[in-house]
């Protein structure tokens, strides 16, 4: 495993992370705490330090899950990122709570929930631009910081293209962002890294296999049980990603290197990205994910710093 610095912050995070919203049921699967203990413990013996989740993975339970975990293993030897700014409620569904008020009850739902004293880094998950620009909330929040309840604040972007909130980072205190960033959408290239590396921000690559589309494992025509989040998406739209992905494979992937590792380090290739944190269902995937880490990706299609 390697490790990168989180921006400005002093935490070395290794280049794969795991991403967790598995764990609250929304993607075919429902997890048993031994599952989580497997993946976790996989996790760790690859090198992995870095989980991010998310106060509405479930209701709370993704933190759940997480917390039993570290109340039984050593919590240092762990970076805990989560978020705030919703409630999960059932049907999948989601309300937005963004005073100042209601995010220091999540923030402290969060700690209950991880087992922790501390988190350290606390993302606001996809926010609008008029409750991203709320100075009571950012107020309340270093004050948070000063307690030892947090140790960075980053923020979760909802969209990929509008570098807003990223320009207006240092701004509210934040030292890292969270962005989609993959092989089939290259938009934070445009705008968002530019202004990350300009202020030297922390990037965390989320959906790097672009909803597991660049695992290798679909093709066109490939559906999804209805417990699924992907059942939800435009059929037209992933059959048309499914192509693409064909075509990558064809023509971009080594014939001796899985597709879901390549997929991971084609991210980690890009100057501004620090890591990626992927899904996983079960020890193998931890496995072939933390491959990415040694992956060296040589191809035209690939972004380069400027």
């Amino acid at each position: 495993m390697k490790y990168r610095r989180l921006g400005k912050t002093d935490l070395d995070v290794s280049v794969v992370g795991i991403g967790t919203w598995q764990f609250g049921g929304e993607w075919g699967k429902d997890f048993t705490q031994a599952e989580v203990d497997q993946i976790l413990d996989q996790a760790k013996h690859e090198g992995i330090n870095l989980i991010d989740t998310a106060e509405c993975y479930g209701d709370h339970l993704s933190e759940q899950f997480i917390g039993d975990y570290l109340s039984r293993n050593n919590r240092d030897d762990w970076l805990v990122a989560t978020k705030f700014g919703h409630h999960f409620h059932r049907n999948f569904e989601r309300t937005r709570h963004w005073s100042a008020d209601e995010v220091l009850k999540q923030l402290d739902d969060s700690l209950r929930s991880l087992k922790t004293e501390y988190i350290d880094v606390y993302q606001a998950h996809s926010c609008t631009d008029e409750e991203f620009n709320n100075d009571d909330l950012w107020t309340m929040l270093d004050k948070q910081k000063q307690a030892g309840k947090i140790r960075h604040l980053a923020i979760s972007l909802a969209g990929n293209q509008d570098s807003y909130q990223t320009d207006k980072a240092k701004e509210v205190g934040a030292e890292a962002i969270q962005v989609v960033y993959n092989r089939l959408d290259r938009a934070p290239e445009e705008k968002i890294y530019p202004s990350a590396i300009k202020q030297d921000l922390g990037v965390l690559a989320r959906v790097p296999l672009a909803s597991g589309y660049l695992s290798g494992k679909y093709k066109p025509g490939s559906t999804f049980e209805e417990n699924d989040v992907r059942s939800r998406h435009d059929r037209d739209n992933t059959d048309r990603l499914l192509r693409i992905v064909e075509e990558i494979a064809r023509h971009e992937v080594p014939e001796e290197i899985d597709m879901a590792s390549w997929a991971l380090a084609w991210c980690l290739k890009h100057d501004a990205v620090t890591t990626v944190i992927p899904g996983c269902k079960n020890r193998e995937q931890v496995i072939s994910n933390a491959r990415a880490a040694d992956i060296d990706i040589v191809s035209e299609n690939h972004p380069q710093a400027t």
